[in-house]
């Protein structure tokens, strides 16, 4: 049976009151085919620690399973009910929100807890086996420069990033408009031309290779890529896609024509950092841009993403305090 998600803050309050609602979530999302010891392979209705409820006991190998371990949430001290109501913060509010913010609408003594929250649930973002875009739509593929405004350095922009781009180009065909309250109401009516899937990469330069390597990668081969004339582009026929080049010469209107969806993505991408984090360290831009993806992708259904990033979390390790604070920690690549 597929867990309910929560619609509404009365709907999140009703369906996780306490440790055991949440606990029987997570197991649910875990398992939803029942549960299987992740030690013996023993299937079957486990022992329930009445006093410990993120805690299973196999009946075969009489193994404690901790329920958070394996997740992004493993060996953390914060209650699963806080977790459950961060997870719901991020992914139904729709702009996110800094640490400081999520610090303060959870009650939380301290920035780094936060801080580590937010990088452990970024992490959980990213589906391992998330698909290629491009099978059925048409892509308008980019790159842009991000950042670059340091003190310190002089005049002008210095340590600028490299961020590459592709984004679906879909028809809506929808045959009648949704009801007010639904999900899809924000979708757009029929016929009308929107942005469908987005992948999102920090790449070290503009080379052909870096910009091959994101194409095969997040493009499925066939698929047909309207790309601006820079030359990292020339070698995408070769690898079976389908390329369309057009001549910028700097001329806006050119850009307005063939490639505006990837351009507004570009542009929201580098408001949003802005406007809500107020800049971001390159260590971390990756995260930032799997977040941004992962919002992008569901803002359509904004509330059913939080069951989505519990699955996927579920499922996903994230980082440690040290890997995130001495830049070891290697973020995943794409969000789906």
């Amino acid at each position: 049976m597929k867990p309910e998600f929560p619609e509404s803050l009365p709907d999140f309050q009703r369906l996780f009151p306490d440790e055991g609602h949440c606990s029987a979530y997570l197991e649910s999302v875990r398992w939803p085919n029942g549960f299987v010891c992740p030690y013996c392979g023993q299937q079957g209705e486990p022992y329930r620690i009445t006093t410990r409820p993120g805690v299973l006991q196999c009946r075969e190998c009489r193994r404690q399973i901790n329920l958070t371990s394996g997740t992004v949430m493993e060996r953390s001290h914060t209650p699963l009910c806080i977790w459950f109501w961060g997870a719901y913060l991020i992914s139904s509010h729709t702009p996110g929100m800094s640490a400081v913010q999520f610090q303060r609408q959870l009650g939380l003594s301290r920035y780094e807890t936060a801080f580590q929250m937010l990088h452990k649930l970024r992490a959980g973002m990213v589906r391992p086996d998330r698909d290629r875009i491009g099978a059925e739509w048409p892509i308008e593929m980019d790159e842009t420069y991000v950042g670059g405004k340091t003190r310190g350095k002089g005049k002008g922009t210095h340590d600028m990033a490299i961020v590459v781009g592709a984004v679906e180009i879909r028809t809506s065909a929808d045959e009648e408009p949704a009801k007010r309250w639904s999900h899809t109401y924000a979708r757009p009516k029929k016929g009308k031309t929107y942005a469908g899937r987005l992948r999102l990469k920090e790449i070290p330069n503009r080379g052909a290779k870096a910009l091959e390597a994101f194409t095969t990668e997040n493009i499925e081969p066939g698929a047909f890529v309207t790309t601006d004339d820079f030359r990292g582009y020339d070698g995408l026929p070769a690898l079976g896609y389908k390329l369309r080049q057009v001549t910028m010469a700097g001329d806006p209107e050119q850009a307005e024509k063939y490639l505006p969806m990837i351009h507004i993505v570009f542009g929201n991408l580098k408001a949003w950092i802005l406007g809500i984090h107020h800049g971001v360290s390159q260590w971390h831009l990756q995260a930032y841009l799997n977040e941004f993806t992962f919002r992008f992708n569901r803002r359509f259904w904004p509330f059913s993403a939080f069951n989505s990033l519990l699955g996927i979390a579920s499922h996903t390790e994230g980082p440690t305090y040290e890997g995130l604070y001495r830049g070891e920690y290697q973020h995943p690549s794409e969000a789906r």
